[in-house]
């Protein structure tokens, strides 16, 4: 079961095939691919085929409430597209890009692990195709434009800057950057403001690129970004500064999915990358939608625990987009019930019956939420070598009662082969035809009975509280039209409620909904509950200190 091999070490030692490989094995010719080097390439979105999507079946992968390590979400779901592929089913995983900032923090890397990893690792983990910066730039242009605007003698909108609230971004952890004041040094250098930076992750530039469905979409959702307000209480849009093309010619390249590989060459798209906690924490729906034209199952994950990842995947991106997953995936770790059932961070590997009892009352909450959108999920163990028999038993004997599979994942150990068995049972669900999406609420219901059926039904509060600000944000919601939006709430990810302290399956809180912020060119409105950071940073030991590449150009060090 266990392996001393780093990430890295496993992911150098793999022999990657040419892209053009992978691409014929989805039936693309080598003429239409857009090559980045031998491994990498875009993917026109001439590909994607409403005929092929309305067949294909859409598996989500989210998981239990996590621990700060996070319970495997990724490699789960490349493995088990590695064990579909096994077992002789046409699949794509399809997956977010990683952000630089944690790369360089605290994570070292997020493309899987072990033997269940998307490859090539390195450029993955890194610059990529560069999307990320495509997505930067566009966002910086239009901060540059608005400044430029109110320092315009004659072409100013009248934009009050103290109204501002569309900051600029760069994929990196510093937190010197957060709050700042920008236009010192004199009047040629523009109007002196308060201004900050957010992580390229948090843009809503991001965001947008992963609701659009096609390039018209997206010049529309562009256009629509709010921006502030004038002198005159009037709102401002990114289209009043004429900034759409130009925002969408940086974003040219960067809307087309990027196609790699696992390690098993098995085809991987690989596109967008918003937070879980803040955004929608999935990939674009193009790359979703790319997967589903070019094969017969399409594995894909949403960030953190299914109360945010899986909750937003559902209810905003699969309505928005009309998609309908045939099947959930449900990741636990038995560290993770450990740590629910109040083992603290240095016994997380130490076996223990009664903390797993304990602890699973988190993950019996997210069966019920899974099934309260018409899925049945099955739960994927994701084996760890501190795993005993017992503990994986209790946990199956526990889920069988509530009507739910729970399988033994070992794609980190063991790649596609050990993950066979989790395949059978979720291609068992999708024949079996019990699974039927619902949403769990409709959009068009007013705002505040969304976030409480959010808050109640997932989260399991008996009710929300409104601050002073966010009554009047809500005010500001219905006078610019945006009623009808769904919902994207920012909450901490290490508890059902907003207090992260409270592990478990927490019962009699409340959540507070601070402010509101709303994504109108996304299509989102963003209840801030508790306090949310948009630019991390860098831990007292960054993972860049352990980074190291030799005169070749190979790199160690990045997990």
């Amino acid at each position: 079961m266990s392996h001393n091999r780093t990430d890295i070490d496993i992911a150098q030692s793999n022999e990657m095939h040419h892209i053009k490989k992978i691409a014929a094995n989805l039936n693309i010719q080598e003429d239409d691919l857009e090559m980045y080097g031998k491994y990498k390439a875009k993917l026109p979105l001439s590909f994607l085929s409403p005929e092929k999507i309305s067949k294909s079946n859409l598996i989500l992968v989210t998981a239990m409430t996590p621990t700060p390590a996070g319970e495997g979400k990724t490699t789960t779901s490349i493995g088990l597209t590695e064990g579909l592929n096994k077992i002789g089913k046409k699949a794509t995983v399809v997956l977010r890009e990683p952000s630089l900032g944690p790369v360089f923090g605290i994570k070292g890397g997020a493309a899987g692990g072990g033997f269940a990893q998307v490859v090539p690792m390195e450029d993955i983990n890194l610059h990529f195709t560069g999307d990320f910066s495509a997505i930067e730039k566009a966002n910086n242009l239009l901060s540059a434009l608005i400044d430029n605007n109110i320092q315009s003698k004659t072409n100013s909108l009248g934009i009050d800057p103290r109204t501002i609230v569309w900051k600029r971004v760069m994929d990196m952890n510093d937190r010197a950057l957060r709050s700042i004041v920008i236009g010192l040094g004199g009047t040629a250098n523009g109007i002196p403001r308060e201004d900050g930076f957010n992580i390229t992750p948090a843009s809503e530039v991001m965001a947008i690129l992963c609701m659009s469905e096609n390039f018209a979409d997206l010049k529309q959702r562009l256009g629509n970004i709010f921006i502030g307000y004038t002198l005159q209480r009037a709102p401002i849009y990114a289209r009043d500064l004429k900034a759409e093309n130009a925002m969408a010619i940086l974003l040219k390249d960067a809307i087309k999915p990027n196609l790699v590989q696992t390690l098993e060459g098995n085809p991987a798209i690989i596109h967008g990358g918003p937070f879980a906690n803040i955004a929608q924490g999935t990939n674009t729906i193009i790359a979703t939608k790319m997967g589903m034209s070019l094969s017969d199952y399409v594995v894909t994950e949403a960030g953190f625990g299914a109360d945010l990842g899986a909750e937003k995947f559902l209810n905003i991106k699969c309505v928005s987009a009309g998609l309908k997953p045939k099947a959930l995936v449900l990741v636990a770790t038995i560290r993770a019930l450990r740590h629910h059932g109040g083992a603290p961070k240095e016994e997380y590997n130490t076996p223990s019956i009664d903390r797993v009892s304990e602890g699973f009352s988190n993950l019996e909450k997210h069966i019920e939420n899974c099934k309260g959108f018409g899925l049945n999920p099955v739960v994927a163990i994701n084996a760890f070598p501190s795993d005993t028999e017992e503990e994986v038993k209790f946990i199956q004997g526990k889920c069988k009662a509530l009507g739910v599979n729970a399988v033994v994942a070992k794609g980190w150990a063991d790649g596609g082969e050990g993950m066979k068995d989790l395949a059978q049972a979720v291609v068992e669900v999708i024949d079996s035809g019990v699974n039927h999406f619902m949403p769990l609420y409709d959009w068009k219901s007013p705002v505040k009975e969304k976030i409480e059926t959010i808050a109640t039904k997932i989260y399991g509060a008996n009710g929300v509280i409104f601050s002073k600000k966010a009554l009047i944000d809500l005010r500001r919601i219905d006078k610019l039209g945006l009623n009808e939006l769904p919902i994207c709430m920012a909450k901490t990810q290490k508890s059902f409620s907003d207090n992260d302290k409270l592990l478990g399956r927490p019962t009699g809180f409340e959540v507070e909904v601070r402010e509101f912020e709303y994504a109108v060119g996304a299509g989102f409105i963003i209840p801030i509950l508790g306090k949310m950071m948009r630019m991390p940073g860098l831990p007292a030991t960054p993972a860049s200190a352990h980074m190291e590449i030799d005169d070749n150009g190979v790199i160690s060090g990045l997990s």
